[in-house]
């Protein structure tokens, strides 16, 4: 196994990866790097443990959409239709949904807050 060290939204982690996955991992840190820095930059959310957890949701729902489309056989691409986006937490501000789970999140989480 290699370890890289690598940078996500400002903190270094050393990561093991497979030979030869160097360049898959490189892609997945700067997916979620860029996720993560978009809502912390969105200003809402100051928490580390709180951006991480919205944006591996955002991800999942991303993926999810692909899953989906794949096996419908159609891309949103061959649609004509935009592709749907993830709510982030800017945009699902007043989604109850949404505002249940980050509820959820916070008494699971307790007086520590750190999920990291």
């Amino acid at each position: 196994m290699k370890q890289l060290e690598v940078q996500i939204m400002g903190q270094s982690y050393l990561l093991s990866c497979p030979e030869g996955g160097d360049a898959r991992l490189l892609e997945a840190v700067e997916r979620v790097d860029t996720a993560m820095c978009k809502i912390r930059d969105g200003g809402k959310v100051r928490a580390r443990d709180r951006i991480a957890v919205l944006a591996a949701l955002n991800l999942a729902f991303d993926l999810g959409d692909r899953s989906t489309a794949v096996t419908q056989g159609t891309s949103s691409s061959s649609s004509g239709t935009a592709p749907s986006q993830a709510p982030t937490h800017a945009q699902g501000e007043d989604d109850p949904v949404l505002g249940a789970l980050l509820s959820r999140l916070d008494n699971a989480l307790g007086e520590d807050g750190q999920l990291l």
